[in-house]
């Protein structure tokens, strides 16, 4: 009967322990409030954000600390550890009989769960206090494993001010990670959370090293370290000062922790070494710039797309120079920086060829009549020889011929996006001399696409991001011609190519500056690195004599300089074949095999149109074409929801302004560019007409589906 009522009894406690245990859970709140962690490819911090109540508290698991930490704390704080139940009866038994020997309370019995359960919910030191932290002790045991418990603890212990957990400790006490830890800074980390604000070894580091002394020979003591051990431990002095924790790549940083919400770690494709190294470069650099002016640069490995190097500006907290603002991904004008993706599209489309001749003299678009950067020109020249030597009258031409709109639809594609001066509905030729913004991450997009034979991909900062096919931009012979041929371009002055002085490859080098100079872009691609920087003032303030040549390139080649010397294979040499007969030579107005797109349903179609021309020369005549759409052609144009997509209609010939009929209705005037874009308002046959300026006219009947 008394072994029933035992047994009982036992069983009425368990059930009024599962309803207290289930009444008042263990509160975690504390724990869960930790520091969010960005931290590189290898595993090792970037950036390091305070918690919600302003500390650094960052999760530490117990495999992520040294083994010898572990043991010092043990052996100093609660040998059975492993083996109670969460309160120690012997440790009870023992500080009893000291403190009444002694008269007054000369040691504790508060094991690491007792301690875990203070941390997570601090009391007064109160009897009573340390009556529920002994209940909570054995709550704790109960609910979780003891590699958790310790887990808790390397978590939340006080290490004076602000920093909590081992792991915060480690990094501004040695600016090392806990794996690292060596005997005397694992002791005195052991010692500082009995008293943090009194033994903090900054302000007072005689009691410091005497508290970590004091471990050591506990230590020792316990068997858990060699006399030899300690006393060459206590040979070590203490930190005299706190190292800030890292800080690096601070705007992508931001942007993961907002795009994120809730993670506590945030890895990233950089590499950290590499990260550090490029803004430092940017300090240094500042030196050379005016007080306002700022810098960004990427740098990306073009086999897998990931970022490496991500510099928004140098820095986050320098407000003179609006440092808060992300550069990388601010929209500004990328002058000529667009060109060679220009002239790839007219490889791609059978208008020009690299040695095609072209003039390079004044000529007037309509209203417009484009200058070169110098105000001189150069007459006859390759196509390969106007790309590097960067001259605005040829790319003009050839955007001409490619068609505004064209280049626009094949950038939006691609995922880089144009935005269009204010009032302005459709991109012009203006385009190609920076007439339209952009911003850093999609221009290196498109660099890093020159390396991988034309395809363009999303760019990666964090290793989950999914594997892209990409958009082709270009064909793999027009990405490899690019290339080769920026490759020949010459380098700024007092920039030496690197291969001549390392044995590595040849870098594609392309400029470009903005109109006022007020912004200076490098862009450089070898077939393993892609690097892009923008130099400038974030204000939109113009910076006289400063271009991408003489700015922006050199800090290019210096962030180079960083990158393994093992940068893949050059893209050249350019061809040397000599170009067809009909691509001997582009001059304006004239025609040759063109391509033409019509946007349906996401996707870009073209459709070859010959033009007249001469056996040797020029067409006799420059008759206004409809090139697109043709007569009785069925255009796929309409969605699964009956909604129309934007067509592109394109004309060649003809003196411009272009206007543009549908039906008789006039619905586009272009002074300008050859093509419009036009929504169809629903199926069924419709008639395209193009006027040009002196009344000429081309149309066609197609039928919309």
């Amino acid at each position: 009967m008394a072994v029933g009522g035992l047994v009982a009894l036992m069983g009425v406690g368990c059930g009024v322990g599962l309803t207290l245990d289930r009444l008042f859970p263990p509160p975690l709140d504390r724990l869960a409030d930790r520091s969010v962690t960005v931290v590189d490819r290898n595993g090792e911090p970037l950036r390091v954000f305070t918690n919600g109540a302003g500390a650094w508290r960052l999760p530490v698991d117990p495999d992520a600390v040294a083994p010898l930490f572990v043991d010092l704390l043990l052996a100093y704080e609660d040998r059975r550890f492993w083996s109670h139940g969460g309160v120690d009866p012997l440790a009870l038994l023992r500080a009893l009989g000291q403190n009444l020997g002694a008269g007054r309370v000369v040691s504790g019995a508060s094991t690491l769960t007792m301690q875990v359960a203070r941390l997570l919910e601090p009391r007064p030191r109160t009897l009573s206090a340390k009556l529920i932290e002994a209940a909570r002790a054995l709550q704790l045991e109960w609910r979780y494993d003891k590699r958790a418990i310790l887990g808790m603890y390397l978590t939340l212990a006080p290490y004076g001010g602000n920093v909590e957990g081992v792991r915060a400790a480690s990094l501004t006490l040695f600016g090392k990670p806990p794996t690292e830890l060596d005997a005397a800074e694992a002791a005195l980390l052991v010692a500082l959370p009995q008293s943090p604000s009194r033994l903090r070894a900054d302000r007072f580091p005689d009691r410091a090293r005497a508290a970590r002394d004091k471990v050591l020979d506990r230590a020792v003591q316990a068997g858990a370290l060699s006399a030899k051990a300690a006393a060459e431990a206590r040979t070590e002095p203490v930190p005299a000062a706190r190292q800030p924790l890292p800080a690096a790549a601070a705007h992508l940083a931001d942007a993961l922790r907002a795009r994120r919400p809730g993670d506590t770690r945030l890895a990233t494709t950089l590499d950290g070494g590499l990260q550090r190294a490029v803004e430092a470069l940017a300090r240094r650099e500042m030196d050379n710039l005016h007080p306002r002016a700022g810098l960004a640069a990427l740098v990306v490995d073009n086999r897998t797309r990931a970022v490496l190097a991500y510099l928004g500006s140098p820095d986050p907290l320098d407000h003179d120079r609006l440092g808060p603002i992300d550069m990388v991904r601010a929209v500004r004008s990328p002058g000529s920086a667009l060109k060679p993706f220009i002239y790839g599209l007219g490889f791609d489309d059978g208008l020009i060829h690299p040695l095609t001749q072209v003039s390079d003299v004044s000529t007037r678009f309509g209203d417009y009549a484009p200058r070169n950067f110098d105000r001189g020109f150069t007459g006859d020249l390759t196509i390969e020889e106007a790309l590097q030597r960067s001259l605005n009258i040829p790319a003009v031409l050839v955007l001409d011929k490619v068609g505004p709109l064209r280049f626009a639809d094949a950038l939006r594609r691609a995922g880089a996006r144009l935005v269009l001066p204010s009032r302005s509905t459709v991109p012009g030729l203006p385009v190609a001399l920076g007439g339209a913004s952009i911003n850093l991450w999609d221009m290196a997009t498109l660099y890093s696409g020159l390396a991988r034979g034309g395809l363009v991909a999303p760019l990666r900062v964090q290793p989950e991001e999914p594997d892209a096919a990409g958009v082709r931009f270009l064909s793999p012979v027009a990405a490899q011609q690019v290339r080769a041929i920026l490759e020949g371009a010459p380098p700024p002055p007092g920039v030496v190519q690197a291969q001549e002085l390392r044995g590595s490859g040849p870098i594609a080098l392309k400029t470009g500056t903005s109109y006022g100079f007020r912004d200076a872009w490098a862009f450089g691609v070898t077939e393993r690195y892609s690097v892009g920087v923008w130099v400038g003032r974030p204000d939109g303030t113009p910076s006289p004599d400063r271009y991408g040549r003489n700015t922006a390139a050199p800090l290019l080649f210096h962030l180079f300089d960083l990158l393994p010397a093992d940068r893949g294979r050059p893209a050249g040499p350019v061809t040397a074949e000599a170009p067809p007969e009909l691509l001997r030579r582009l001059d304006a107005g004239e025609g040759g095999p063109m391509a033409v797109g019509a946007l349906a349903h996401g996707t870009l179609a073209t459709s070859s149109v010959a033009t007249s021309s001469v056996a040797n020369g020029p067409r006799a005549t420059d008759r206004l074409r409809l090139a697109f759409p043709g007569g009785d052609m069925v255009v796929e144009a309409l969605g699964p929801d009956g909604r129309a997509e934007p067509l592109t209609l394109s004309a060649s010939g003809g003196r411009r302004p272009l206007s543009w009929l549908i039906d008789g209705r006039r619905i586009a005037l272009s002074p300008i560019a050859r093509d419009v874009v036009w929504r169809p308002e629903g199926p069924g046959p419709v008639r395209v007409t193009v006027l040009d300026a002196d009344g000429r006219s081309d149309s066609a009947v197609i039928d919309v589906r």
